[in-house]
């Protein structure tokens, strides 16, 4: 059964940004939308990419730094090509400053 797990802190993660953890030998990429924070798979599904290295763009959505392919912070859905299939999302709670995912 899955569990939250402390990843970082609200501190670590800017506004309007995105970074890579690892959370139970999974990689995921959580972003900062507003003082909100989301969670999805850190891996692009067009090849592969690192979307914690990628840029939070329109408000809402990481553009993988690869080939841009755009998926939705909030669900891991594809927004543009070349990305054809979406990537997982987690859910995060925010305990004080602590961000918990559960993967």
């Amino acid at each position: 059964m899955s569990e939250f797990i402390k990843v970082t802190t609200k501190s670590e993660i800017p506004q309007s940004s995105i970074k890579e953890f690892e959370v139970n030998k999974v990689m995921v990429a959580i972003a900062n939308l507003n003082g909100e924070f989301f969670a999805i798979e850190n891996t692009c599904t067009h090849d592969g990419g690192p979307l914690g290295e990628g840029e939070v763009v329109d408000g809402c959505c990481v553009e993988c730094p690869r080939h841009g392919a755009k998926f939705d912070l909030k669900t891991g859905g594809v927004m543009n090509l070349p990305a054809t299939m979406p990537v997982a999302s987690y859910e995060v709670k925010v305990k004080g400053e602590d961000i918990f995912v559960k993967v």
